[in-house]
């Protein structure tokens, strides 16, 4: 009987590499693969309407899925936001719908500026908003992105709206 020779090695286990994050609207950014959260809110800072979507599209793009989601019927007369909301086009939709944009134009601006600034002082309540996703950013469940189907993601994040309106009465 002839026996069989080890190498003398040990065999290490495999490491487990880190998962990579995936699911649907997850998208690649600078930092990694993300998602965003969109949110609208009233005056108060209680949220309306929550959108989960890719970190890739612009976010002029989802402006309008986002008043769709809006749990109120009337339209809001104004919608604050920051300058990557800035487009003509969006602003002519809007506009159709009733709505006006207040957003400061962008820096280099070729075309004509659309609003004096008076409407501009309704920015300084873009800290209303920021406000609301500090109360977003306090549930961890979305901060960090556990969930692989989107739609669990949206559903916690909705739920997590109403947590907050529950809060506030």
């Amino acid at each position: 009987m002839s026996k069989a020779r080890s190498s003398g090695k040990k065999v290490l286990p495999m490491a487990r590499l880190p998962r990579q994050k995936g699911g649907g609207r997850v998208g690649p950014t600078k930092r990694g693969k993300e998602t965003k959260l969109i949110v609208l809110v009233d005056g108060a800072g209680l949220p309306l309407a929550i959108d989960v979507d890719s970190a890739t599209p612009a976010e002029v793009s989802l402006i309008e899925p986002l008043l769709e989601e809006a749990v109120v019927q009337e339209v809001p007369p104004r919608l604050v936001y920051d300058r990557a909301a800035d487009s003509d086009p969006l602003r002519k939709r809007l506009a159709e719908r009733g709505i006006e944009l207040i957003c400061p134009h962008r820096r280099g601006r070729v075309r004509t500026v659309t609003q004096d600034g008076l409407p501009l002082r309704r920015f300084r309540r873009l800290r209303i908003m920021e406000r609301t996703i500090s109360w977003l950013q306090s549930f961890r469940r979305l901060v960090t992105r556990y969930e692989f189907y989107s739609f669990l993601f949206h559903s916690f994040a909705k739920l997590t709206c109403r947590m907050i309106v529950l809060r506030r009465f």
